[in-house]
């Protein structure tokens, strides 16, 4: 008798089911890992493109990509790689140090404009090379009135004047530890830009005011001054208002500055500021006109300056304290009244020797300044 074996389908056998239903889970699991990680990647992406647009550019330049300033910073700042600076364009090792990403050096003109009161205020021109120059009109051409068809009489020959802001390297030397540089988490470039326009600030706001034009900018406070009107006064020759004592404010403090609100042409007055320190700011506060209001008005919203007369206050540490013969008090357009003039690259010198176990960032830039226009900034002066 012929024996008969049973077929069995393998789709019904509880083992091959079994061995299926775990091979099926597995490639689940697996396309659930990749899938994870293709989120995570993308999510990197997003967020190191979020980090980049949130940093600032400067005017008119393009960003620079990433990988550019990654090599800056890993290679060079965190390593000390010189190779690494090979791939970016214009990093050569000129004037003791390597120019940073325009990125990286934004980020430090976006600090400075917020930490030095006197360059937010003022005229910033970027130049290429130290010798710079600018030519105003100090008188301009006369003008008139004709007919269609009448002769056009010649008119008279403008009048020049150079201005050549004295300038001077700035520099800054923050230090670190090598331990913090290895920190991944440690975000090199914020702490660095930040750390650099801090001294910056510093050096740079006190020479606006009272730079002697030595290797260095030269302040709106150095330049002379008289108490003729503009008319009158040589060029580069700031007008002063007296106070009308000679230790400070007399009995009638608002007539004096509303002089020397006045004083000023209106053109000029447009976008004028009130630049004193906080010292002279606390006498200030406390002036009252004839009628018991106080001359200084608070900002109306949160971030907005305090008012002086209608215009904005400015605080400038740098200024002088009201004194004998002091000027404590400035009034201007300084967008007209004064000239800012920096090389846009900011150098950086890696220096893990002089002081060991620390590594020091030797950040220099080349920064000038002098007063542009004399008519657009008056000065109170603290005399009878």
């Amino acid at each position: 008798m012929d024996t008969v074996t049973p077929t069995v389908d393998p789709a019904s056998d509880p083992l091959n089911a079994s061995f299926d239903i775990v091979a099926r889970q597995d490639a689940t699991d697996q396309a659930v890992v990749e899938l994870r990680n293709d989120v995570d990647d993308v999510k990197s992406r997003l967020d190191k493109v979020s980090r980049a647009a949130a940093r600032p550019v400067l005017d008119g330049a393009a960003p620079v990509p990433s990988i550019q300033v990654k090599s800056f910073v890993d290679g060079y700042l965190r390593k000390g790689l010189e190779s690494e600076l090979k791939s970016l364009s214009g990093a050569v090792s000129a004037d003791g140090g390597y120019a940073v990403p325009r990125e990286i050096d934004a980020m430090i003109a976006a600090q400075l404009k917020r930490m030095s009161p006197i360059r937010a205020i003022s005229q910033v021109v970027q130049v290429g090379t130290a010798g710079y120059r600018k030519l105003i009109t100090t008188s301009g051409i006369a003008s008139g009135w004709v007919s269609e068809t009448a002769t056009r009489p010649e008119t008279q020959t403008p009048k020049f004047a150079e201005v050549v802001p004295p300038s001077g390297e700035l520099y800054a030397n923050p230090a670190t530890s090598q331990a913090m540089l290895d920190d991944v988490a440690f975000v090199l470039e914020d702490w660095l830009s930040s750390e650099i326009a801090s001294e910056f600030a510093r050096a740079e706001g006190a020479a606006f005011v009272n730079g002697t034009g030595t290797n260095q900018p030269k302040g709106f406070l150095a330049a002379p001054t008289a108490a003729t009107t503009d008319a009158t006064r040589a060029f580069g020759t700031l007008q002063f208002i007296a106070s009308g004592n000679a230790t400070g404010f007399d009995t009638a403090p608002e007539l004096k500055l509303i002089d020397l609100v006045h004083s000023l042409r209106p053109g000029h007055r447009q976008g004028a500021v009130f630049v004193m320190n906080s010292a002279t700011l606390a006498v200030v506060r406390k002036l009252k006109a004839a009628d018991g209001s106080f001359l200084w008005q608070p900002g109306l919203m949160e971030g907005q300056p305090a008012r002086l007369l209608g215009y904005p206050v400015i605080e400038a540490e740098d200024m002088p304290d009201v004194a004998a013969n002091a000027f404590p008090i400035a009034f201007g357009n300084f967008r007209n009244g004064y000239l800012i003039a920096e090389r846009s690259a900011t150098t950086i010198l890696r220096d893990p020797y002089t002081n060991k176990p620390f590594v020091h960032f030797y950040a220099t830039k080349r920064i000038g300044g002098q007063v542009l226009d004399s008519d657009a900034i008056k000065l109170l002066k603290i005399s009878t």
